[in-house]
């Protein structure tokens, strides 16, 4: 597996990480054993990053990787969460300095953990990223041991440059794959220039891109691809990519004739985030061993030729763009 270094934070971590929302929920039904299942897999196949957040299932999420550094003790992983998302309503003044100490000390229980590897605040408000005493805040409880290293999880681009502003701000975590491309034009290059690491989120855009749908294809009740296609539960950029679901079921089968023998489409999507050198790491999820398997293979891969990128960038700009590209 590739390591790669995650900005300024002195960890170097797998190319292909593992997303951990699954297995608190919005996903549909994942059992505890099937979710630790999926875990050791990708332990075993070299994934050494981690991400989950204290929203997934109340905890759960973070409650099973915890459980799986115990199980593997001897397993050198960074275990990344989240922390904010669960004020209502999601407001910038909710995010006061004193509710943040409440939220690391909750995760801390969760886990069991002495030190969290890496916080990131958990997409808020806009107007939060010119609060500078969060920032001040975030720096304190770092200095008193309590997280090893602090991170932001956004929507937009333009939130990740301004929170990078912020020495304490390490890594951002945002949407990026072949159907929500505005982050490389935008972003990336800025979070070079300051060494800030870029964690790759919904690279698969929720399923569009493993090419498995159709106009017809359901999902059950408590999937978040049933109940927030307009944004009803939280952004819906983090809903297939915010592209509406036929225009991506049919841009995705356009993609299909790109992808070579060999690999899954799935796979082909991964691989195509791994081409910019920004990103740190790229953290689909996985709710099987199987899952986690094929996700890890893609890291061993060719990259696309330059040809297949461009006709990639070709279907995002006459399908996808539309859509998606100014808004985030």
């Amino acid at each position: 597996m590739e390591t790669r270094p995650l900005g300024r934070t002195g960890y170097r971590v797998s190319a292909i990480g593992f997303g951990a929302w699954a297995l608190g929920g919005d996903w549909g039904d994942v059992t505890e054993e099937q979710g630790m299942a999926a875990m050791h897999t990708a332990l075993d196949e070299g994934v050494t990053f981690f991400d989950t957040a204290d929203v997934y299932g109340a905890g759960r999420s973070e409650r099973l990787v915890a459980r799986l550094r115990r199980e593997r003790p001897g397993e050198d992983f960074v275990v990344a969460t989240k922390v904010g998302r669960r004020l209502m309503p999601d407001v910038a003044g909710g995010f006061a300095e004193d509710r943040i100490e409440g939220w690391v000390d909750d995760s801390l229980r969760n886990t069991g953990f002495e030190a969290l590897d890496l916080v990131q605040l958990h997409c808020p408000p806009t107007d939060l990223y010119y609060r500078p005493e969060l920032f001040d805040e975030m720096a304190r409880l770092r200095d008193a041991g309590k997280v090893l290293h602090w991170g932001v999880s956004v929507e937009r681009s333009e939130e990740g440059m301004k929170a990078i502003e912020f020495p304490v701000v390490e890594t951002v975590q945002i949407v990026f794959n072949a159907f929500r491309q505005r982050p490389a034009e935008v972003f990336f290059p800025r979070a070079q220039a300051l060494e800030a690491g870029v964690i790759a989120r919904v690279p698969l855009a929720s399923g569009l891109l493993t090419g498995k749908m159709n106009r017809e294809t359901t999902f059950a009740a408590d999937d978040h691809r049933a109940f927030n296609r307009e944004g009803e539960a939280f952004d819906v950029g983090e809903t297939f990519a915010g592209v509406p679901f036929e225009v991506g079921v049919d841009a995705a089968e356009e993609l299909r004739p790109l992808v070579p023998g060999g690999m899954t489409m799935a796979q082909f999507a991964l691989r195509w985030v791994l081409v910019f050198d920004a990103v740190s790491t790229v953290i689909p999820g996985a709710k099987n061993p199987d899952q986690a398997r094929q996700n890890a293979a893609a890291a061993g891969f060719p990259p696309p030729s330059e040809e297949t990128m461009a006709a990639i960038r070709e279907v995002y700009d006459r399908r996808i763009r539309p859509h998606v590209h100014q808004r985030w």
